[in-house]
C-alpha cells in the first residue's frame, strides 16, 4: 500500500510531479492552500493521515516542543 503524501510549499514542484507520475497520491499545499500556516499544514497531514514532505524544520518544533500531534511520518 502506498502512503498518502502531503507536500509543503517548499517541496520542489518537479519532485511533486515525479511522485504523481509514479502513481502516488500527492496533495500539494502550494496548489490548494498557498500561504497556509505550519500549524494548519500539520493539522491537515494528521486529519488526512498523510506523510508530510517538507524542508521546513519548524515542524520539529511544533511536534517535539509544542507537543502537537504528529502526522503518520
Amino acid at each position: 500500500m502506498k502512503p498518502l503524501l502531503l507536500v509543503n510549499e517548499n517541496f520542489p514542484s518537479p519532485s511533486t510531479a515525479l511522485l504523481r507520475a509514479a502513481g502516488m497520491d500527492v496533495v500539494a499545499i502550494g496548489e490548494s492552500h498557498p500561504g497556509m500556516a505550519d500549524r494548519e499544514v500539520l493539522a491537515v497531514a494528521c486529519a488526512q493521515s498523510r506523510w508530510l514532505l517538507t524542508f521546513d524544520t519548524d515542524y520539529a518544533e511544533l511536534v517535539f516542543r509544542r507537543h502537537l500531534p504528529p502526522p503518520p511520518a
